[in-house]
């Protein structure tokens, strides 16, 4: 049995050049489902996602908004009461937009006091919170006043404060500042109190130093406990405000309160506890907003 012949050099060159024309008369390969879709951009959809995910959290309040606007009005009208005691929608609309800038005015006083008092108060809330953590012994020793600090009321507190301090803005500050320690002390000791040991021997054992433990592992694990007790201190701050104004009759939405009240402008009034609302909801939603956006990386 005899093997084939080496190919001709005519036959090789003939053969090579039909598979040249056939490789080059292939179509180019389209692209893949997977290369199809990353060429479909993605910011029109996720901008449509998130637009949506907001209609669809936010149209029950403003729905309930609606029919108790509608209720309240149908009652005003229908059930014969006074203006003095049931003003109707229309009333209170009126009177915020006559009476509009000297409310802006107090809500900025009022948000000034709330603000001092609650960065104070979560200064003093976050420090007590570490020495809590820190030791049984200190733990023995500060929980018993931060528990006192939350249980005693604030009116009572007021008159002390406002003996020590005057009632000018720094006093009205520490008395709101007063309710915000305590959701901070306790959100945040929980939070690093919390912190998985294994995380903590991990950074120990490549040589991070106690303060460096605290920075780069129990405060970013302890982050959420902590910003959850700053949103209630943020409200209560704005709380305290508020009683602080009542107790001292000097500008704020207290004080605003408090004047329509006794001169039985009930329409007056109830505006400004529209603006009161919203500016605790606002308090609220601050730290919300900078959780989001720390990087605690």
């Amino acid at each position: 049995m005899t093997s084939p012949g080496p190919r001709k050099s005519g036959e090789s060159s003939a053969a090579g050049t039909r598979d040249g024309e056939s490789s080059d008369s292939r179509p180019p390969a389209s692209p893949s489902g997977a290369s199809r879709r990353r060429s479909v951009p993605t910011a029109p959809r996720a901008v449509t996602s998130r637009a949506s995910g907001v209609v669809a959290r936010g149209w029950p309040p403003v729905a309930v908004a609606v029919l108790g606007l509608l209720a309240w009005s149908v009652a005003a009208r229908t059930a014969g009461v006074p203006d003095v005691i049931l003003p109707s929608p229309g009333d209170v609309a009126a009177a915020l937009a006559e009476h509009w800038p000297a409310l802006a005015e107090a809500a900025g006083v009022t948000a000034l006091t709330a603000g001092l008092g609650v960065v104070a108060g979560a200064v003093v809330g976050a420090a007590l919170a570490v020495a809590m953590a820190a030791s049984e012994t200190t733990r023995a020793v500060v929980r018993p006043y931060v528990i006192a600090l939350r249980v005693v009321p604030v009116i009572a507190v007021a008159p002390l404060l406002f003996r020590w301090f005057g009632d000018g803005v720094g006093a009205r500050a520490a008395l709101a500042g007063t309710l915000a320690i305590f959701p901070v002390t306790i959100a945040t000791y929980q939070g690093v109190a919390a912190t998985p040991e294994e995380f903590v021997a991990l950074a120990r054992s490549v040589g991070a130093s106690p303060a460096t433990r605290y920075l780069r592992v129990r405060l970013p694990a302890a982050a959420p406990q902590a910003f959850a007790g700053l949103r209630i201190a943020a409200a209560a701050g704005v709380v305290g405000a508020v009683v602080a104004e009542f107790l001292t009759l000097k500008a704020g939405i207290g004080y605003r309160v408090f004047r329509a009240s006794t001169r039985l402008q009930t329409a007056r009034m109830v505006a400004a506890l529209g603006v009161l609302a919203l500016l605790g909801v606002a308090f609220y939603l601050v730290p919300a907003l900078v959780e989001r956006r720390m990087d605690w990386g």
